[in-house]
């Protein structure tokens, strides 16, 4: 499956990232297909740098490419639209019930 996805390229504490798509099963810096563009997360209340080849990022998501969760956010800001991711499909689904196992009830024997 092809995917894309963010491979970091920054030093420390000073994070940069390519948007590549790459087999899935290769290793995320490892050999790549395509470098879509760069994407330079800021601290809170600045504003993220992306730069982004939309065209051909439109082309690899027409083919089926699947973007990670943080790529399709990234898309969003670049003003590519995508679907909706399985995980977003399936929490929106009326009757969703999440992970989080409920808390037991204290039964009145328990407090005395």
């Amino acid at each position: 499956m092809v995917v894309i996805r963010l491979a970091r390229v920054g030093k420390k504490h000073d994070p940069a990232y390519r948007i590549t798509v790459a087999d899935s099963r290769k290793y995320v810096t490892g050999k790549f297909i395509e470098v879509l563009g760069t994407y330079i997360p800021t601290p809170m209340g600045k504003q993220q740098k992306v730069t982004l080849n939309v065209e051909k990022a439109q082309a690899w998501l027409t083919k089926g490419a699947q973007p990670s969760d943080t790529v399709r956010h990234v898309l969003k800001l670049a003003g590519v639209a995508t679907k909706p991711s399985k995980k977003q499909v399936k929490a929106s689904k009326p009757g969703f019930k999440s992970a989080a196992k409920p808390k037991a009830a204290k039964t009145e024997s328990a407090k005395a």
